[in-house]
């Protein structure tokens, strides 16, 4: 099973201020991003259902010249709120990380 990681040079999550968090994978190759920038692929509900959050919510931003996918969305709690469990949001992305590729056709 080819998972997303496998496709990425990186994935990567952070903080994109007290409220987002922003995660980003950087494919490998230009076939890489074809698949991970793929909207049948990988879209906001898809996101929506690995981290709690609403779909009209989640931001996608496909940047082809860089072969990079980044994606925002509100943080479940507040930046160093009282049930926030990782201050700098850089464990978010391994949900994202370990995600299944549908095999190619």
């Amino acid at each position: 099973m080819t998972v997303v990681a496998d496709l990425a040079l990186e994935v990567r999550s952070k903080n994109a201020g007290p409220f987002w968090v922003t995660m980003e994978i950087f494919a490998r190759d230009a076939d890489a991003y074809a698949v991970l920038a793929d909207p049948s692929f990988l879209d906001a509900s898809v996101i929506a259902r690995l981290y709690g959050v609403e779909a009209a919510d989640v931001q996608f931003f496909r940047i082809p010249s860089l072969n990079v996918v980044k994606i925002s969305y509100p943080r479940p709690v507040a930046q160093g709120g009282l049930r926030d469990r990782d201050i700098h949001a850089g464990q978010h992305h391994v949900p994202l990380a370990m995600l299944a590729v549908p095999p190619a056709n």
